[in-house]
């Protein structure tokens, strides 16, 4: 049975058409990464929990805020890594600059015996519908594609 994910791909209409909010994630490895680095709000469901809600769990987890509104689902989609992502879009905003996410702690540098303490999420932003196809992972650049099949551009 694939481990299985839940996210929201949060929309809304800027001042040069539809924009996506993504999060870099944080950690030493992907610090100096950018195209096909970034993702949406996502993260593992815990056991028996609602897909609905294990969503926005980890959009609060990764960003700080639970998203307000209706979700809509987009479909489930399978990674690179054999986990299944189920996606739900959400129109609504949310302002980079007030990002509070979770930390996670690893062994840092590696075999050093030392631990250290980084955020989940570096880093948000709002993306173009272009942008995001190069910022995304490649896993996750179909989801532009089925969000514009969902709400037109």
């Amino acid at each position: 049975m694939p481990e299985i994910s839940a996210g929201i791909l949060l929309h809304r209409h800027g001042p040069n058409g539809r924009e996506l909010l993504l999060v870099h994630p944080g950690g030493p490895f992907w610090a100096r990464k950018d195209e096909a680095a970034w993702s949406i709000p996502k993260g593992l469901i815990d056991p028996n929990e609602a897909l609905e809600a294990a969503a926005r769990r980890e959009f609060a987890e990764e960003v700080g805020t639970v998203p307000e509104g209706a979700l809509a689902p987009l479909g489930e989609f399978k990674l690179s890594s054999g986990k299944q992502l189920v996606v739900f879009a959400l129109e609504g905003d949310f302002d980079p600059k007030t990002l509070i996410s979770n930390s996670f702690e690893m062994e840092w540098p590696p075999r050093s015996g030392q631990r250290q303490s980084f955020p989940e999420v570096d880093r948000a932003g709002w993306f173009s519908l272009d942008a995001a196809r190069t910022k995304l992972h490649l896993g996750q650049r179909v989801l532009v594609d089925v969000l514009l099949a969902h709400t037109g551009p």
